[in-house]
This record gives C-alpha cells, sequence and structure tokens, in this order.
C-alpha cells in the first residue's frame, strides 16, 4: 500500500487541501492520504488556533466520504511540538510490511526554503518521497520567478534556489489545480459573518457553524 501524509494546522482543513489529497491518488498513485493535525506545529504560531479535538473531528468529517483518505490523530495523542520526522518513524513503524516503497510527504511551495532547517531534514528527505504541491499564493508572488520545475517558482529573493538543494533530488512534482483558498481567509470571513460554504465541504461548514467556530455566523 503507498500511503502520503499531509500535514498540517487544518485551522480549518477546507477544499484545497482535500483536492490535494485526491489528486496524490489520481496522479501519483497513491492508495491512501494520511491527514494529521499537529498537536503543535513548530513553525507557527498557535494563537487562535481551534482546540485539537475540533480540528480532528473536522477532518474525520472529510475522510468520511473517501475511504482514501484517513485521518492520523497521533501527533495530537503525543501532545507537545509535532516533528514531521518523529511522525514519520511512527508511521513506518505503525504500518510496517503493508507499505509499499517509501512514504510520500506533501508540501507546499511555501514550506520549500525553510526545509532545511526542520528537525533532522536530511534524514527525512531520505525516508520519504517529498511530493511537491504548487499553491497560488507563491505563484503569483513578484518575489519569485518561475524557471525551474515547470511552473513551481524555484528562487525566492532571498537566494534559494530549490533546484540547487540536494533534499529535492528524488522529490516529486504533483501538477494539482490551483484553489485560492487559505485557512486564514475562511476564519477571517466567519468573523464576519460571510458565507465561505463554498471553501470547505458541507459537513466542515455545518461543523463550524453549529459550533459558532471562528465567530458569527448567519
Amino acid at each position: 500500500m503507498k500511503i502520503a501524509v499531509l500535514g498540517g494546522s487544518f485551522n480549518p482543513v477546507h477544499n484545497a487541501h482535500v483536492s490535494v489529497a485526491a489528486q496524490v491518488c489520481d496522479s501519483l498513485g497513491y492508495d491512501r492520504v494520511l491527514f494529521i493535525p499537529a498537536y503543535k506545529p513548530p513553525h507557527k504560531e498557535m494563537n487562535g488556533v481551534l482546540s485539537a479535538e475540533h480540528r480532528l473531528k473536522m477532518l474525520e468529517l472529510v475522510c468520511e466520504d473517501d475511504s482514501r483518505f484517513v485521518c492520523e490523530d497521533c501527533e495530537i495523542k503525543r501532545e507537545g511540538v509535532s516533528y514531521t520526522y518523529d511522525t514519520v518513524c511512527y508511521l513506518e513503524e505503525k504500518y510496517g510490511s503493508s507499505l509499499t516503497g517509501k512514504i510520500g510527504l506533501v508540501m507546499g511551495t511555501d514550506l520549500f526554503a525553510g526545509f532545511k532547517y526542520w528537525y533532522k531534514a536530511d534524514k527525512l528527505a531520505e525516508k520519504c518521497t517529498l511530493i511537491l504541491a504548487d499553491r497560488p499564493e507563491e505563484k503569483n508572488s513578484s518575489s519569485f520567478s518561475n524557471h525551474a520545475l515547470g511552473n513551481f517558482a524555484s528562487v525566492n529573493s532571498e537566494g534559494f534556489d530549490i533546484t540547487k538543494d540536494s533534499l529535492f533530488d528524488s522529490a516529486l512534482r504533483l501538477e494539482n489545480s490551483l484553489l485560492s483558498i487559505s485557512s486564514t481567509r475562511i476564519r477571517e470571513m466567519a468573523a464576519r459573518g460571510e458565507d465561505f460554504s463554498s471553501l470547505v465541504p458541507k459537513k466542515v461548514f455545518d461543523y463550524i457553524v453549529n459550533g459558532k467556530f471562528y465567530g458569527n455566523h448567519s
């Protein structure tokens, strides 16, 4: 079984997350995508982040509608800061002989430049197949020039060039559809009482509205 992981705070999970997961299966032949909500991401402030319980529940609702998706709560159970290397080691042990090849690790363009600073980044790149997914806000940024890896923004204003970073030598490109959706935008819309139902799966929208999360809802 080919397994890929898609981690994050998922505050909340939205249609772009779901779309990327589906395309990892459809385009790259993965059998399962594990959604892994972080208890506390090492590179993010957690102010205003919904509790782990509610973020996990929203992911479980998403996974109900696609048998290829699995919600994995290992980082929440572990608590503390969530390091991807530790999570991958846990998953290798959990799935053991049922795994086919390396675990795929889905990364958005916003993470490329900082990946070398991740905990045990070199060992993580050896353990996993890095799956590079595009994000529209990076693709349209004037601080990047698009000249390598197809349409990927490969060089940023600080001089980082993904094509010269050996950590990405064996990476796979996911030619994913670009959906201009972000969790920040959804939270802001919810706080203003605006309709964000087109940006999240219906079950997630209902859960947010019924729970009165993120602000006012009409």
